[in-house]
Formats: C-alpha cells, sequence, structure tokens
C-alpha cells in the first residue's frame, strides 16, 4: 500500500475505471471511511451510468454517408469559398461602423487620445487579470472529469512547462494546512499572452482557482477584492507578475488564503 494521499483526480480515475487495482483497493478503503465523499463518488457513478444508458443507441448507429471524410472534404470546400467572400464583407461593415461610431463618440464626449489609453489600459491590467481569474473558475471549475490538464502527480512537469511558457518562474503554493490540496494546472490562453492556472480542493467539492500570468501594466499593484456573483477573488502584482485568486468564499475566508499564497510567493501582506 502506498502513502499517497487519495487526490479529487483519484476519485474520477475510480469513476472511469482507470486506476489500477493496487490503487483501485486504496481508493475504496479510503471511502469506506469517509461516507460523504463515497456517497459524491456514488453521484458521479450514478452520473456516468446514465449518460452511457442515454447515448448507447447512439454510438451503435452507422454513421451517415454524409458526415464521411469525402463527403466532409467536398462541402467543406464550397463552404470556404462561401465564407472568405462572407468574412470580407462583414470586415468592410465592421470597419466603416467602427470609424464612424469612435468619431461621433469623439465629437460627443471630446474624449481625447490620452482618455483611448487610458481606456485600453483598464482592459489589459490588474482587472483584467481578474476577470480572466473569474472566468477560468467558471469554465474549468464545475467539470467534474478534467478540470486540470496536468494533475498533481505531475507538479514538477507543469511548473517546468508553466514556467517555459510563461517566461517566468512558476511556483505552486502548498494550501494543504489550510485545507485546500494542489489538485493540477493547465495553461490557458489570454489577450496578455498565455497564464498558469492552478485549482485547489478542500475535500468536499469546493475548489479554488489561482492564475497568474505576465503583466504589461500594473507590473507592481497592492492587493484587491472583487466580486461576480457568488465568486469572490483577491489580485495583486508583484515584480511583474500578476495573481489573481477566486473562490465561491467571502472575504474572511478568501482573504487569509489569498495572504498564504502571497507570502509563500515572497512577499507577505
Amino acid at each position: 500500500m502506498s502513502n499517497r494521499p487519495i487526490t479529487e483526480d483519484d476519485l474520477h480515475a475510480y469513476v472511469d475505471l482507470a486506476l489500477d487495482a493496487v490503487r483501485r483497493d486504496e481508493v475504496e478503503r479510503y471511502l469506506a471511511r469517509h461516507k460523504d465523499v463515497a456517497a459524491r463518488v456514488a453521484g458521479y457513478q450514478k452520473d456516468r451510468d446514465l449518460l452511457r444508458n442515454a447515448f448507447a443507441s447512439v454510438a451503435e448507429e452507422p454513421v451517415p454517408s454524409r458526415l464521411s471524410v469525402d463527403s466532409m472534404m467536398v462541402a467543406q470546400r464550397h463552404v470556404s469559398r462561401y465564407r472568405v467572400w462572407q468574412l470580407a464583407a462583414v470586415a468592410m461593415v465592421m470597419l466603416v461602423v467602427g470609424a464612424a461610431a469612435g468619431w461621433s463618440v469623439r465629437g460627443q464626449w471630446g474624449l481625447s487620445g490620452a482618455s483611448v489609453v487610458m481606456a485600453t489600459n483598464s482592459a489589459s491590467g490588474i482587472a483584467a487579470l481578474a476577470s480572466e481569474a473569474v472566468d477560468s473558475y467558471e469554465v474549468y471549475a464545475p467539470d467534474r472529469f478534467r478540470p486540470v490538464e496536468m494533475r498533481a502527480d505531475d507538479s514538477a512537469d507543469f511548473v517546468r512547462w508553466a514556467s517555459q511558457r510563461l517566461s517566468h518562474p512558476v511556483r505552486v503554493p502548498d494550501l494543504a494546512p489550510a485545507g485546500y490540496r494542489f489538485m493540477g494546472g493547465r495553461v490557458i490562453p489570454t489577450a496578455q499572452g498565455p497564464a498558469a492556472m492552478l485549482m485547489y480542493d478542500d475535500d468536499k467539492g469546493g475548489r479554488m482557482v489561482m492564475l497568474t500570468r505576465p503583466m504589461k501594466l500594473d507590473q507592481n499593484a497592492p492587493m484587491t477584492s472583487s466580486h461576480r456573483g457568488a465568486l469572490g477573488g483577491y489580485s495583486w502584482a508583484d515584480k511583474g507578475l500578476g495573481y489573481s485568486v477566486v473562490a465561491p468564499l467571502g472575504d474572511g475566508l478568501l482573504h487569509p488564503l489569498a495572504d498564504e499564497i502571497r507570502r509563500q510567493l515572497g512577499r507577505d501582506t
């Protein structure tokens, strides 16, 4: 028997029947001791079986001839020629409308060049990072099958990969003493370039996301809070790197976690 803790990834691999016999036995012993987690896993298994049963008949049907590779290639050639002209027409219309609207707003509100630059900057600074972190949470945290691309077991490879993509060192804060285990992460695209997303789990289904990327603006920024619906967030920047922590937690719970992350990354709040 190994001494590795049972992670959320192990639970999903158990549901997917993807564990080896030794690890499967360890998970089953863990579930026998944690009835609440066992009930959650049983729900995953029920959802899996419902999906399989719902699409079983479809999976057995032959592929329609219109979906064969040859038929799709012929159709794509016709669509591509039409789309080129369509996109060109749309681009021309947008260019004309955008130019007219820009000069109209300039005339009505007296926007100067400095004001335009300021508006652009606000979309790429710390506020943009906070919004990107919330978007990442909303996309990946609800995913119960593959929320991360590289799992915690591959954390060393993930750190090397993410650091290379961001051209900055990426570190994984240890939040186990606070009740959150590192699940893994992925590299995601943003308007400002690649960002590293790290995901944590509290063993009760609650998840937290940390997003980090190089900052073109606000390269040093104090910690600020933000909210979108039930999600709270704290964002800051230090020495050219931005960080944003997002979870469905109140400020009283999330702020200490953000402080601990910031402390481990080299700067006390």
